[in-house]
């Protein structure tokens, strides 16, 4: 079933909570929107949060249009089940390395040496942290 609402249920965290890739879409881009695959956290107060560069396109568009939406699904294999969270965000450098660090421990297996120095590389620049404030959460399960 699809409904909409502007809260994420404790089962909804869980399954966030699960190393998953996220498609992050801007506003003020090209139309139709470019959605690209992003690791995310979400928060116990229901936002979701994100790193990149300070450079980065998404960084200079959410500047001129802070609004983004991020979709999330479930991996072949399982029931078909998603989650499309929009809304306003914000552009904080406060524990952006914090975030880069657990997100590399949660999607990289950092035993590896490439891996490991890829994040040391990444926690080395200027990371910066995306936070979406859900206005709108679409959802469908079975």
């Amino acid at each position: 079933m699809t409904t909409t609402t502007s809260l994420l249920t404790a089962e909804e965290l869980d399954f966030l909570g699960r190393p998953l890739h996220g498609f992050l879409s801007v506003a003020g881009g090209t139309l139709p929107p470019q959605p690209r695959p992003v690791w995310f956290e979400a928060t116990p107060e229901g936002t979701i949060q994100l790193i990149t560069e300070p450079d980065s396109l998404k960084v200079r568009r959410l500047r001129r249009d802070p609004r983004a939406s991020i979709v999330v699904a479930a991996p072949v294999g399982e029931p078909e089940r998603w989650l499309s969270v929009a809304g306003r965000v914000t552009i904080e450098t406060d524990g952006a390395r914090d975030l880069c660090s657990r997100l590399g421990a949660r999607y990289w297996d950092l035993s590896d040496p490439a891996l490991a120095d890829a994040l040391a590389a990444m926690l080395a620049g200027e990371p910066l942290r995306i936070v979406i404030h859900p206005e709108t959460v679409r959802r469908w399960a079975p």
